[in-house]
């Protein structure tokens, strides 16, 4: 991997956590709540400086940040420490931080939609065929599916756009599927299709339409497909709860900084590279929005939690009981960042 690609793959990773916390830091800000420090990267401070009440640091490690406020993890006395302020409030400020990075997914989805140039819908345009020959090599021709379906529901599960499709064609345990589509008007339910290339034997075996951009479908698509890719990242933490993906298929800041350096190399041009960085700068964002919203001690979702709690009791719970929680779940998340990062590292000298 060169090194542009590395100082790519960097950048993209530095812009993520830096949006990050910017949410925070701003809903904070304008919640009236006192930030003592904003901070990007983790361990020895590069650089800081105080500019009225926050110190704003830039630190060795780009591998996190955190926007620290009064009151927040203790008790205080000052009237604009965190835990002072009403509980709406911490919410928006708690729930600003993935929402940033929500927002920032769905942009980068847009930029990537543009680059690509077409949209991809669901609706069956053809089926392969034998390049030498002509014949049809598409098993899901044969067992119901027809040249101007659309696609609703595979297996029970809602598509919604092309990533959806992708997804549940490829992690299927079994090629036969119940297909729902749309056809003549009216829902069709297909109890048993197959999808299976004869040729290849894989499971893409037909092709979809191909529509040409315009703003109202590039903004409708590239919000389903925000939902979708935060859909698949559930769907995928659902899985590795299971058993079906195991330790070994975690990747941490390591991993997703060579892989970033890996698709700044894929294709020829410089479109496609950019291309390719930011539809996986996309999925990284939307997931560490929707991983930060897991009820982990630590995690904004916790944070959320206890608020929750608090909203009901209508009695808040002592900053120094949650903040010893949230230090707990801390120190078990950098060991399973530490635990990964070597993985990954090893991955690297022994692909």
């Amino acid at each position: 991997m060169s090194i542009v690609s590395i100082l790519i793959a960097m950048l993209v990773f530095f812009v993520i956590v830096v949006l990050h916390e910017l949410g925070h830091f701003v809903v904070a800000k304008l919640c009236g709540v006192k930030v003592n420090k904003f901070a990007v990267g983790m361990g020895p401070a590069i650089f800081k400086k105080q500019k009225g009440e926050t110190e704003y640091s830039l630190r060795a490690f780009p591998i996190g940040g955190y926007c620290a406020m009064e009151g927040e993890d203790d008790d205080s006395d000052d009237p604009r420490a965190f835990h002072h302020r009403p509980v709406w409030q911490r919410m928006l400020v708690v729930f600003a931080g993935p929402v940033m990075n929500l927002i920032l997914g769905f942009l980068l989805i847009i930029i990537s939609t543009c680059l690509y140039g077409m949209l991809g819908d669901l609706t069956v345009a053809e089926f392969r065929t034998n390049p030498e020959t002509d014949e049809c090599i598409a098993m899901s021709a044969e067992t119901g599916l027809q040249v101007g379906d659309t696609i609703l529901k595979i297996n029970g599960m809602r598509i919604l756009t092309d990533t959806d499709l992708s997804y549940k064609l490829s992690t299927n345990d079994s090629d036969t599927m119940e297909v729902v589509v749309r056809r003549g008007g009216q829902k069709v339910t297909l109890p048993n299709v197959t999808f299976r290339n004869k040729l290849n034997d894989t499971r893409l075996d037909f092709y979809v339409n191909r529509v040409k951009l315009n703003p109202l479908n590039v903004i409708q698509y590239s919000f389903l497909d925000t939902i979708s890719t935060a859909r698949l990242i559930w769907s995928s933490l659902r899985d590795l709860i299971s058993g079906k993906y195991g330790f070994h298929d975690l990747s941490g800041p390591v991993g997703i900084v060579t892989t970033i350096g890996e698709a700044a190399q894929q294709g020829e041009t410089f479109k496609q590279h950019a291309e390719s960085v930011i539809s996986l700068a996309s999925f990284i964002t939307v997931n560490v929005g929707i991983f930060n919203l897991l009820p982990i001690p630590a995690l904004d979702g916790a944070r959320l939690v206890f608020l929750v709690v608090e909203g009901i009791r209508r009695k808040p719970i002592p900053p120094e009981k949650e903040g010893m929680v949230h230090l707990a779940g801390m120190a078990l998340l950098f060991l399973l960042m530490i635990a990964v990062s070597i993985q990954d590292i090893l991955k690297l000298f022994n692909p």
